[in-house]
């Protein structure tokens, strides 16, 4: 039961950041951005390759964020060569195009920065031995988990403070009403793109870590990685409420560890790993379903 719980909690704060990103374009800017595929890889592959080169860890991971935001700015840029007219508020298919070209390159990008496929990291010095050799301490699983909650809650604030600023307010006002927000002469497609970039770096921030943490980066993590990310956003939602911006900013954070822990449950009871997606997607479903049901059940 613990080697589950401490699983779950471990990997759902790894992936946490990358929830958070989700959280930004779907929720906050209303973008179905689908580059955070190729970003989490992107995040990994930059920091693999530095890391394997001698790099300090902390520079190689800081790098790796830098790629995914300047992932999140080409797919900024993108959208606004291909959306047509002033706004595209209700026209979805220039934001899935745009996505989708960005993910798209950074295959053949990831693949060019660490040469190959797969880049492993077992005998280099990641951020985690940085930080258990910092605090003179063995990162067992209960101090890596220590670790991630503290930076989780770190970049949580961060955020909170952020989305609270002048330009945070615009930030959201872009995602609820386009045409309200550029008619008060604010630049949607500038915040639109500092939006996608911050979006994608959080990502990014994620592959970095999971690479340093399992071991190795591989072209193919990022797989899937937009179900994922939805799938924490809507069972954090459905599970914790949406009372306000910051208490949604936690809600996404425990999404994200729920969805960890029912995975590694499901795997202890013997769902086989080559399921898993099918299993993401009809977790997805059953939290979309769970508010419909809810109100249907209240009015009865």
């Amino acid at each position: 039961m613990e080697s589950i719980l401490t699983s779950g909690l471990e990997q759902g704060l790894l992936y946490c950041f990358m929830v958070l990103g989700v959280f930004i374009t779907f929720r906050v800017l209303d973008f179905p951005d689908l580059t955070v595929d190729g970003s989490l890889p992107l995040g990994a592959a930059v920091t693999a390759a530095l890391v394997a080169n001698g790099q300090s860890p902390l520079t190689a991971t800081l790098a790796g964020v830098g790629a995914g935001l300047c992932a999140g700015v080409v797919t900024g840029l993108l959208h606004i060569v291909l959306k047509s007219g002033e706004s595209d508020a209700t026209n979805y298919g220039p934001k899935l195009l745009a996505g989708i070209l960005t993910m798209t390159a950074l295959y053949t990008v990831n693949l060019r920065v660490m040469g190959r496929s797969n880049t492993p990291l077992l005998n280099v010095e990641t951020l985690f031995d940085k930080l258990a050799a910092f605090l003179s301490v063995s990162m067992t699983n209960w101090q890596t988990i220590a670790a991630l909650a503290v930076l989780a809650v770190l970049v949580k604030y961060v955020l909170d403070w952020f989305l609270h600023t002048e330009f945070g307010l615009c930030l959201q006002a872009t995602g609820d009403n386009e045409q309200m927000i550029r008619a008060l002469g604010t630049n949607t497609d500038f915040t639109r793109v500092i939006g996608l970039s911050l979006a994608n770096g959080l990502v990014a921030l994620s592959g970095s870590l999971v690479a340093q943490q399992q071991g190795f980066a591989d072209v193919g993590m990022g797989i899937g990685t937009i179900v994922a990310g939805l799938a924490g956003v809507i069972m954090g939602e459905v599970l914790f409420g949406m009372r306000s911006i910051s208490w949604v900013l936690f809600s996404v954070v425990g999404g994200s560890i729920v969805y960890r822990l029912l995975i590694a449950v499901s795997l202890r009871l013997g769902i086989a790993p080559t399921d898993l997606k099918l299993l993401t997607a009809a977790l997805v479903v059953i939290a979309l379903a769970v508010p419909t049901v809810r109100r249907k059940v209240v009015r009865a």
